[in-house]
């Protein structure tokens, strides 16, 4: 059993850091001592659809909705980010709602269902982060598109079946786990740097429909033999 460590939101959007982006950014998240209630999926009008009451979402296009509305970061791969850069990380500071602690992100499949706290709260993992420009001038690192990538440990996102509140030091209990070998990394992997393993996303019934999409067109366009 894992547990939440920090719940993080960004109280107000702030200027993109990247300056090639005409958005705001909320990647600016701070840890909370409050509950924090998770909304269910609904309109999508400004501060409204699936995600944390009081966090901000600068570009909606690309952030938030309901296959995003959780974004979870494994404290044990921020403690080996600190060993590698040599800087200290913050909780919330990779733009994350969640970080969390023993259970492994990484390793979590496509359609794991996390039930967190004891009032009703209850998450799907539906795809992993895809490391953008905001991202890596928020840390000021050269090269971290790329570093990040190689990595491969992008943390997860989360869509929500049941809402409810959340809170720093709620558990998170595995609910369900289907039956198939479709996990965060392997999304990743296959997104990022080896599309051959695409085909097998497909197998994931619960994986996010943006990359449902982006899978089911590039395994029609792979060579013979690779699909």
């Amino acid at each position: 059993m894992g547990s939440v460590v920090s719940v993080n939101v960004s109280a107000h959007v702030r200027p993109n850091p990247d300056t090639k982006a005409p958005k705001p950014t909320g990647i600016d998240k701070a840890a909370t001592a409050e509950t924090v209630m998770v909304r269910a999926p609904g309109p999508m009008r400004e501060g409204l659809g699936s995600g944390l009451v009081g966090d901000t979402i600068g570009n909606h296009k690309l952030h938030g909705g309901d296959d995003q509305a959780v974004y979870a970061y494994a404290r044990e791969d921020l403690d080996e980010w600190e060993g590698q850069l040599s800087r200290p990380l913050t909780n919330g500071m990779f733009g994350e709602n969640f970080t969390t602690a023993g259970i492994d992100v990484t390793g979590a499949r496509i359609g794991d269902r996390w039930r967190v706290g004891t009032a009703g709260l209850l998450l799907e993992v539906s795809a992993p982060r895809t490391p953008c420009r905001t991202f890596a001038k928020f840390l000021d690192i050269d090269g971290w598109i790329k570093t990040f990538t190689t990595a491969g440990k992008p943390g997860a996102y989360l869509r929500v079946i049941s809402p409810g509140p959340v809170h720093a030091g709620d558990t998170i209990a595995i609910e369900d786990r289907p039956d198939h070998d479709v996990t965060i990394g392997l999304v990743f992997r296959a997104k990022m740097l080896d599309p051959s393993l695409l085909p097998r996303l497909l197998a994931a019934d619960a994986l996010s429909e943006e990359l449902k999409e982006y899978a089911a067109k590039r395994v029609r366009r792979l060579p013979a033999g690779q699909g």
